[in-house]
């Protein structure tokens, strides 16, 4: 089947929203397959996330924390975070809480935000397929493209890790991109918008994505035209790429200088991974500029060269030096990962990399995209369509677009040796106290106050007063609380220690009694406790 786009003619007089009434349907909608495919990647992943909660190996950091915000914004109470000391909003700004705790009035579920975590992560496919075809590339590539996508290691790893608002900008991002190069204004703004209430920190995201719009993928800049002749034109005006830098910058500068010291009373938290930059955004900002020599020695560094070797690990057969103006957009996050002073933000494990994939996406196709246009060039219209190369026919062992199942071998192969499924094997060996965890959670009155440990505070989120072992400076303090339970054979390991002091200094207070004990599971309640 020939590609529509060869038979689209749009001449340089009309408006750039002509652009997007032209295209054929086929063009921007992904087919039943790929829908299929997202529908089930969704399914796959929220089974995956609710079983690790169900098995108590979601914690505190991160999915406690969002759940007891978002159930008290339900209830109509201020969202202050006993894990954090203080109001939601002075962690990162997301003010995408007050949109989901709506899903909590209809019920107040932890798994609604592991559904559309889930569901979030899984959608981004189908920006991923409509940006491969709206830049020519036919429809098995697209959704080659598009399984690459979900195959990707940080997907599935960061659905994994409890919960994080971010995963909502992910899809949003590629919504944007499109919406951009359709000419829709109004889906572009409602996307970036979209995108700034998941994060304060993806301002930067934005603001980068919209220089890169700006310079190298406007229909025209300055008068002049595009050197590179697209199958379907784009309808990007400059005025989309200024919307997004003038308001990333405006929301970046409200973030850290007046939310988050409003609602906590300091600096982002984020701050003291950069400490030897500056006490401050501001201050690291200038010494960025002033004193690059600072951070020389972590981007030259051998964990850094690492952290990018296994990114683009799974793409790396899409790149090419002649197409990764789109990675413009990645660099404010690459940045931030490469000059923390904490590893685990270069750690494929957690969600820090999330901003970056689309990207990367974005490269592999606009080199796709020129290799289509140089092989047009030479009178090769017709290799677009030819036979997929048989892989055993195939002379190069590097993954190629040309043959899509071996695009799609690689990232299952990547997806087994850097994807986090292995762990669930981890949890399999601590499921012998999941029945007694249940039970004496069962028996924890619903606005009682608790301490208890990382693990087992994810199940107990949905109160005014819940704190971790960490938070408590000595096994004292528990009399503070109205129950604690602890989990002894498999604590949380950090505090390990301090559980048993607090197991032993409960069983001798006169205050408390063992309400509950079962498979190395204790619950301690105040004497005279019954609410």
């Amino acid at each position: 089947m020939q590609n529509s786009s060869e038979n689209l003619v749009i001449s340089g007089e009309e408006s750039r929203s002509a652009v997007a009434e032209k295209l054929p349907a086929a063009k921007i909608f992904p087919p039943p397959s790929v829908i299929g495919m997202a529908g089930v990647a969704a399914a796959i992943l929220f089974l995956c996330s609710s079983w690790r909660h169900a098995l108590f190996q979601s914690t505190a950091w991160d999915l406690g924390i969002f759940d007891q915000a978002i159930y008290l914004i339900s209830q109509g109470k201020p969202p202050i975070s006993s894990f954090l000391g203080f109001h939601i909003l002075g962690d990162h700004a997301s003010w995408i809480f007050y949109i989901l705790a709506l899903l909590y009035k209809i019920n107040p579920d932890v798994r609604w935000l592991l559904a559309v975590q889930a569901v979030a992560l899984a959608a981004g496919a189908l920006p991923v397929w409509s940006l491969a075809s709206l830049a020519g590339i036919n429809h098995k590539k697209s959704a080659a493209l598009a399984a690459v996508y979900l195959l990707y290691p940080v997907v599935f790893n960061i659905n994994l890790f409890d919960f994080h608002p971010e995963v909502i900008a992910l899809p949003a991002i590629l919504w944007a991109i499109l919406a951009a190069r359709l000419s829709q204004p109004w889906q572009f703004c409602a996307a970036v918008m979209l995108i700034l209430g998941c994060k304060g920190v993806l301002a930067l995201t934005v603001v980068a994505m919209g220089l890169w719009l700006l310079l190298f993928d406007c229909e025209s800049l300055s008068g002049r035209e595009k050197k590179v002749k697209r199958a379907i034109p784009y309808g990007i005006a400059p005025l989309h790429a200024l919307f997004a830098i003038i308001i990333g910058t405006a929301w970046f500068l409200m973030v850290t200088q007046a939310i988050i010291p409003g609602f906590k009373g300091a600096e982002s938290g984020g701050v003291g991974r950069y400490a030897y930059l500056g006490n401050s955004v501001l201050e690291i900002a200038g010494n960025l500029l002033l004193k690059p020599g600072l951070v020389l020695g972590k981007i030259l560094s051998f964990e850094t060269l690492k952290y990018l070797f296994l990114l683009i690990l799974p793409v790396f057969w899409g790149l090419s030096p002649r197409h990764l103006t789109p990675l413009v957009g990645a660099v404010p996050t690459l940045v931030l990962n490469v000059l923390s002073q904490e590893p685990f933000q270069r750690s494929l494990a957690y969600q820090y990399s999330l901003p970056i994939i689309p990207f990367l996406l974005l490269a592999v196709i606009a080199k796709e995209e020129g290799r289509s246009k140089k092989e047009e060039g030479r009178g090769k219209k017709e290799e677009e369509e030819e036979e997929e190369i048989p892989i055993t026919n195939y002379q190069l062992p590097i993954p190629n677009l040309k043959a899509p199942k071996t695009v799609i071998i690689w990232s299952l192969i990547l997806f087994l040796f850097l994807g986090e499924s292995k762990d669930f094997w981890l949890y399999l060996n601590r499921a012998d106290t999941v029945q007694a965890a249940r039970e004496a959670v069962s028996q924890i009155q619903p606005q009682a106050s608790v301490l208890t440990d990382n693990r087992l505070a994810a199940h107990l989120a949905h109160r005014s007063t819940i704190k971790a072992l960490s938070q408590i400076s000595s096994e004292a303090d528990a009399v503070n609380f109205d129950f604690v339970l602890l989990n002894l054979r498999h604590p949380w390991p950090d505090t390990q220690e301090m559980g048993d002091r607090a197991a032993n200094y409960l069983k001798k207070s006169r205050n408390f009694k063992l309400q509950y004990q079962k498979d190395d599971v204790l619950l301690f309640q105040k004497i005279g406790e019954n609410r």
